[in-house]
């Protein structure tokens, strides 16, 4: 617990994590400067390197060791009047979560502001900088109506012409409006990054900038059990620009993309120790960064980007907890970690995770999140720990359409941007629940709503007795016959050859040749896929993916269209709120999943395949014993390359109402 309580104050920080002042030298020490720990109002803050400095020698500014609260005012008005600074500020907290009244009111109380053993009574700065034409004026009220509030040192750039009396100051780097933090004594200013609780052990690492195009981990924490801090910037420090439409997005990366001076754990603690920091950051995310996204830490997922139950088959790592209903049922896999931020923290606005066999789309259906499996190649998966190379993809999480459609948008590039919809619904019945059931009601309502705003009705379709009918004279009649293992074998044997031998071959030549702790998921596929084949089984899998994905675009209902991209969207349910408690004691797992549904399509096929939530259902929890309730999600599939059109009419759809935004925490929608 921080010292001093409500105010601000500067962390004793445990010696574990001790965090170097620069005027700490000991000859034959070398230290590093890793930031610092406040409160401000109960709030926890870490301030990192400085972003800019005002010069106090043309002013007569206290001179101490302490760091003190600071808020930058920017406007274009060229009266400035503190109406206008009022209205601001309300602005600012409106929209950030970073910012709040104690940047401008609080005081430090901590023993280690030195200057509180002085006369000086110092509490917090506000700069005021003009971002008008010409030169702007400060009305004369406003230094002591600010100074009423706790500000002791008001400050207005050289762009005010007047200033009544306030102090001018330059800055050395342009910076933006917001909280910040500041040192009288040599000017230097720095970011003010808000501590978050990962309460739901979403994240395996937190991380900032390194100011040098790569990142670190952040060496902070918070109190509580099991948990770790994650730093956001202030959001005033973002404006989405044309170049980049994402910026001040927060994004959490989920734990098998390479980010440079990270390690990459990919689920696996021996993995995570063995290999050194990456140096590099692969091209996904950098597209992402590149656009304006702020990376904010790496996110749980299952063991190499399997599939496992929680919460035995997780071993090396604690499966992330779902916050949905009692908050004790799987979040799903693998990007589990991803899923659980997005459908947990508001202060989290996207995440990225992988999709090979579900792994995307699992965890946004079962915690009630808006989750894609995009077209096979998308986007590059260079420095991306493989499941399987044919297969694997990279997907984003978010919790309203307009957001994922934006980031789609600035990630999916290589794809053409259709505003025309299909006419064609394609409707698998066999696959929906009845109509008289909870989920089943809600599913029909939301398709009768699409027909409506498509302008078409639903044809009955069924994949098994089309093909029968269509398929390749060469083929099975079953289509089972033919898929049955075909993803078992894909995702088995590639990761074998890919990841483990190269792992447990660099393990053992560090370690006298001992081998790894691997969890039994991925050993058991491993070890499934050698017994069944391996290489030569790959190939001929690979063959019969080819065989369905070519039928699926010439005769099954993946064809394309000029006009709409794709000839119609095959829809079908994802979720229909089961529950899956995570104290369940399960069998020992016995292989990969085998067969053929509905949501291997995209997997085989190649095509986009994007989950979405339609409402919840109540259950009888055995864990709460009271009534909770589970998310209901519907899935929209399209002809390989249409993600921007299924996105677009996605967003459509919420923007009439028939999606609808979804909250964090228990509920999608609260009561």
């Amino acid at each position: 617990m921080a010292p001093g309580g409500l105010g601000f104050s500067l962390w004793r920080v445990y010696t574990s994590l001790l965090l170097f002042l620069a005027v700490s030298t000991i000859s034959a020490t070398s230290t590093v400067d890793n930031g610092k720990l406040f409160t401000v109002n109960g709030i926890n803050y870490y301030s990192g390197d400085a972003v800019s400095r005002i010069d106090t020698s043309d002013f007569d500014s206290p001179r101490f060791d302490a760091i003190v609260p600071m808020t930058i005012i920017r406007t274009d008005e060229a009266m400035l009047t503190m109406n206008i600074i009022k209205e601001t500020i309300s602005n600012y907290s409106t929209i950030d979560d970073v910012f709040h009244a104690g940047f401008l009111e609080g005081e430090c109380q901590s023993d280690q502001c030195v200057y509180q053993r002085t006369p000086v009574d110092f509490k917090v700065v506000v700069l005021l900088v003009y971002d008008g034409n010409g030169r702007g004026q400060v009305e004369s009220t406003v230094q002591q109506a600010l100074r009423g509030l706790g500000n002791k040192l008001v400050m207005a750039s050289s762009s005010y012409q007047s200033r009544s009396n306030i102090t001018s100051a330059r800055l050395r780097h342009d910076i933006p409006k917001g909280p910040y933090f500041y040192s009288p004594r040599t000017g230097e200013i720095y970011q003010a990054f808000r501590l978050y609780p990962d309460h739901q052990l979403a994240f395996t690492e937190a991380a900032i900038s390194d100011g040098a195009g790569g990142f670190k981990s952040l060496s902070a924490t918070s109190s509580g059990a099991m948990t770790k801090s994650v730093a956001v910037p202030s959001r005033l420090y973002y404006t989405p620009t044309s170049t980049k439409p994402l910026a001040g997005l927060r994004l959490g990366v989920k734990d098998i993309f390479d980010l440079k001076g990270l390690r990459t754990s990919g689920g696996n603690r021996a993995f995570y120790d063995l290999y050194p920091p990456r140096n590099t950051t692969g091209p996904a995310l950098q597209r992402l960064i590149d656009a304006g996204a702020i990376i904010v830490g790496k996110m749980g997922t299952v063991q190499f980007a399997n599939g496992d139950n929680p919460t035995a088959d997780w071993v090396d790592f604690h499966c992330p907890f779902n916050p949905r209903g009692d908050g004790y049922q799987s979040p799903g896999g693998s990007s589990s970690g991803p899923g659980a931020g997005i459908a947990s923290y508001d202060w989290l606005d996207i995440a990225v995770g992988s999709d090979t066999g579900g792994s995307m789309r699992n965890p946004g259906g079962l915690q009630g999140v808006f989750a894609n499996r995009p077209s096979t190649g998308a986007v590059s998966l260079d420095n991306v720990l493989p499941l399987c190379h044919d297969l694997d993809t990279a997907g984003v999480f978010a919790r309203d359409a307009a957001t994922w459609s934006r980031v789609m948008h600035a990630w999916y590039q290589n794809f053409t941007n259709y505003r025309e919809y299909p006419k064609r619904l394609f409707y698998p019945d066999s696959s929906f629940p009845s109509s008289n059931t909870a989920s089943g009601a809600l599913l029909e309502e939301f398709i009768i709503k699409v027909e409506d705003f498509l302008g078409t009705k639903r044809e009955f379709v069924d994949i098994a007795s089309h093909w029968e009918k269509s398929h390749p004279s060469d083929t099975p009649v079953n289509i089972t016959d033919l898929l049955n293992t075909t993803y078992a074998v894909l995702v088995s044997v590639d990761q074998y050859r890919s990841l483990s031998l190269p792992f447990y071959a660099d393990y053992a030549a560090k370690h006298d040749g001992r081998r790894p702790f691997v969890n039994p998921g991925p050993l058991l596929r491993w070890a499934w896929g050698q017994n069944n084949g391996g290489d030569a089984a790959y190939g001929e899998a690979l063959k019969n993916k080819t065989i369905f994905k070519d039928w699926w675009e010439s005769d099954g209902y993946g064809k394309a269209d000029e006009k709409t991209c794709s000839e119609g969207i095959y829809i079908y349910p994802y979720s229909e709120g089961q529950t899956q408690y995570r104290n369940t004691y399960f069998d020992a797992p016995s292989g990969p999943p085998m067969g053929f549904k509905d949501g291997r399509v995209a997997i085989l096929a190649g095509t986009p395949d994007l989950v979405v939530p339609v409402g919840e259902v109540p259950y009888y929890s055995t864990v709460s014993l009271k009534t909770e309730f589970m998310p209901v999600t519907m899935s929209l599939g399209a002809a390989r390359g249409c993600d921007l059109m299924l996105v677009n009419l996605i967003e459509d759809l919420e923007q009439a109402g028939i999606l609808r935004p979804v909250s964090t925490g228990p509920r999608m929608y609260p009561a």
